[in-house]
């Protein structure tokens, strides 16, 4: 429920990090201006004795995050994967968030497998071992199919937490209802939107069912992919609450003395981290949503390894272009074409003025285009352009926050492996050629191709569509000239000829 009982939560939230001693070293961290920090400490400290006390074996954020439940936990894992946001040895800290939390006991995991499965567990596995990493909502077992003898992982979803999620995410939409009554301002950034969202997405990770499935169209997509691979799913062993998949033998990408000292290139698996990325959003459309070091390995041959399909983000053909186009306006400094882009997808409301926005614009691009290229953030860029737009009206969009979100999370670790990465030089050959295939003359043909398909599909329909638009324009008084059902029949074949021959006109030039 999201009444007001969850101020409890929110209280105990700021409590909890002034019990455990993180709100200081949040703060420092944040480099938080003497204002924050003093309302900050006025708020938590009078409440700190409500505070969890959480492990005092942790470091005091993640003690205060893990204490937190799973919601938090989540955030702190975006958070780990910025150190230029947070400082190095807080990025560091965090890092136990992604797959070093406590596990629960091996008992209560073979449990929910049997229950899952319906069978005892020795029938289905000959092995099962001890938990080998535990994240916030569920931990992995290493196994060996009894029919197969293959090695595996079994993913086991925690014990209540559906219900300690629930809690957390509906003190969240509680606390987006109250910003959005004190500040009215802030509605246009649709906080409750933005909330339900990840709700959304959430929800989907608590569902073994729908990883499954996620994981195996994200094959399909990459089967060709050079330097990519993922681990099988084992359908037959998977359910609501457990996913089994082959094992993914590698090294941590998180672990730079451990790639040092296999040899591995970690400018390369920088760069490759990157442009996979970008490659899966723009040209398919469909993109791993968490792409942090605990979500990533590196095989013995150099393939970086990806699993935990939990959070899959998706964009349409439309949008993919318009992200690509604001993307290479950058790249190429053309601020007047990403300020009409953003015009031309209604991003930005069409009473202001177009050549003021692409000054604004030119202000965001241009001092981060003079930076060395290890202060180079594509994070950086987003927050700006973010204040830009929010001073232009611009609403929030709901389906690129969680494409926004991955980029910065993928950026922060394409630079924990090479701290000298230039993300522009990267990125731009990907979006170039992007670009170069989607709004290119081949482009246009295979637009027109795909709307006379979808005109040959509703051919038969015609006729009565055309009708139905004309009746609802005819005026109360004065009917308009009836058209004949010979001539609508003629509009409607004419139509299926027309959309007949474009398909073969754009398959022949395709």
């Amino acid at each position: 429920m999201r009444g007001p009982h969850n101020i409890w939560r929110l209280v105990r939230t700021g409590a909890t990090f002034e019990r455990t001693g993180a709100m200081g070293e949040v703060l420092d961290a944040m480099d938080a201006p003497p204002i924050l920090r003093t309302a900050a400490r006025i708020a938590g400290w009078p409440f700190q004795w409500l505070g969890l006390k959480g492990d005092p074996a942790m470091p005091p954020v993640t003690r205060a995050i893990t204490a937190l439940g799973p919601a938090y936990i989540k955030f702190g894992q975006i958070l780990s994967t910025r150190p230029d946001v947070v400082g190095p040895e807080m990025a560091q800290q965090l890092r136990v968030l992604q797959d070093k939390l406590p596990p629960f006991p091996i008992e209560t995991a073979k449990k929910v497998v049997e229950a899952e499965l319906q069978q005892p567990i020795e029938d289905v596995f000959s092995e099962f071992s001890a938990p080998v990493a535990a994240a916030s909502i569920a931990q992995v077992h290493r196994a060996r199919l009894v029919e197969t003898g293959e090695e595996v992982a079994v993913k086991v979803l925690r014990p209540g937490i559906e219900r300690a999620f629930r809690k957390d995410i509906d003190a969240f939409y509680f606390a987006a209802s109250i910003i959005e009554f004190l500040a009215p301002f802030s509605r246009r950034l649709r906080p409750s939107e933005v909330i339900k969202h990840f709700d959304g997405v959430v929800q989907g990770e608590l569902d073994f069912r729908l990883e499954s499935a996620s994981a195996n169209q994200f094959a399909s997509n990459t089967a060709h992919d050079e330097g990519f691979t993922l681990p099988q799913v084992k359908w037959h062993e998977s359910g609501r609450r457990i996913m089994t998949m082959g094992w993914a033998e590698g090294l941590p990408l998180g672990d730079n003395d451990a790639l040092d000292a296999a040899g591995h290139d970690r400018v390369a698996l920088g760069e490759r981290v990157l442009q996979l990325f970008l490659k899966h959003a723009l040209r398919d459309g469909y993109f791993h949503g968490d792409m942090h070091q605990g979500n990533l390995k590196v095989a013995p041959n150099g393939d970086i390894i990806a699993y935990d399909f939990g959070i899959m983000g998706h964009i349409d053909e439309y949008t993919r272009r318009v992200y690509a186009e604001i993307l290479y306006g950058f790249i190429q400094r053309d601020y007047r074409r990403v300020a009409e882009v953003h015009f031309e997808a209604g991003y930005v409301p069409a009473d202001r003025d177009v050549d003021e926005f692409a000054r604004a614009l030119r202000a965001v691009g241009e001092p981060i285009f003079g930076m060395d290229a290890t202060k180079i953030s594509m994070g950086k860029l987003l927050s700006y352009l973010f204040e830009v737009t929010e001073r232009f009206g611009m609403e929030t969009r709901i389906e690129l926050i969680l494409l926004q979100r991955t980029m910065v999370v993928v950026e922060g670790v394409a630079r924990s492996l090479s701290p000298q990465i230039n993300i522009w030089e990267v990125a731009q050959p990907v979006v170039t050629d992007y670009i170069t295939r989607s709004l290119g003359p081949r482009a246009v043909l295979r637009d027109l191709a795909q709307t006379a398909q979808v005109m040959a599909r509703f051919g038969p329909r015609l006729p009565g569509l055309v009708e139905q638009a004309l009746m609802k324009q005819v005026a109360d008084k004065t009917p308009p000239r009836r058209i004949s059902k010979r001539a609508i029949l003629a509009a409607g074949v004419s139509g299926m000829a027309l959309g007949a021959a474009l398909v073969v006109l754009g398959a022949e030039l395709l």
